[in-house]
């Protein structure tokens, strides 16, 4: 059995495990980067969304009209949802320590250090929490999605309760995206710095970390922080045993399930 990852971009993630196929923040449509279209997706068991940012909900509400697959998400997002016509049946959401089950996929939500907040087309704003997600797509493989977070010491918890194994890790910014933003300044780090996406992976005891959070690694900023996320990952690692990588948009990570078994180097 085998588990494959792949990257759209951002923070955007087909996983197909040996039964179950997972899509998370699946932002398509306005990703310059993105592999695929939204309409050519095959039908997902589950969607989950971290939060109600543009480069996160992305496309969330076409797939889920188009194929029927249910939504795992926070309560803005099932407001957003809703106001596309998604049948309520067809939506659970939840929130951190709120395991649920959904599409024959175990979803665990845990705590995320940020912000979600989005505009109904009536111009009301609705706010909700902001999740990471753990999931399991087959024995042994426990994938950890951060969604947007700052580093916070409880990942150390989380590591110790879940032990997930495989982490995507946000490091960077998309700058094609920055560049579409309306604000005074600029922004200088994404949620979590390379240095402390590396330490984040260090206190959930990964064995595999894998740069999340960017579009083009052409792009010298880009590369930047994910170059020195691949060092960092190195430098805090205390088992000796932790690889890290960073897939380029399109790209395909296979997993098999025997370099996650416990005790293996």
């Amino acid at each position: 059995m085998t588990t494959r990852i792949r990257f759209f971009g951002m923070a955007g993630y087909e996983i197909v495990g040996p039964k179950r196929r997972i899509l998370i923040d699946p932002f398509l449509t306005g990703n310059p980067a993105a592999p695929a279209r939204a309409g050519e997706l095959e039908k997902p068991d589950v969607i989950l969304v971290t939060h109600a940012a543009f480069d996160h909900l992305g496309d969330a509400p076409e797939i889920a009209r188009r194929t029927g697959a249910p939504v795992v998400c926070g309560g803005d997002v099932k407001a957003v949802l809703l106001e596309a016509g998604i049948p309520e049946t067809q939506i659970h959401a939840t929130v951190w320590g709120i395991v649920v089950e959904v599409g024959g996929v175990v979803v665990r939500p845990v705590e995320s250090r940020h912000w979600s907040q989005t505009r109904l087309k009536n111009g009301q704003y609705v706010s909700g929490v902001p999740m990471g997600f753990i999931v399991e797509p087959e024995p042994g493989i426990r994938i950890y999605h951060c969604g947007d977070t700052a580093i916070f010491g409880d990942m150390k918890l989380i590591g110790e309760l879940y032990k997930p194994n495989v982490g995507l890790m946000g490091c960077s910014n998309g700058q094609a995206i920055l560049r579409r933003l309306t604000m005074a300044g600029r922004l200088v780090t994404g949620e979590m710095s390379p240095r402390e996406a590396a330490l984040a992976s260090e206190f959930l005891g990964l064995k595999l970390a894998v740069a999340s959070h960017y579009l083009d690694l052409s792009d010298p900023d880009e590369r930047r922080d994910v170059d020195e996320f691949l060092a960092a990952v190195k430098e805090f690692d205390t088992t000796g045993r932790r690889r890290a990588v960073a897939p380029a948009p399109g790209e395909t990570i296979v997993l098999e399930p025997e370099q996650f078994a416990e005790g293996s180097a």
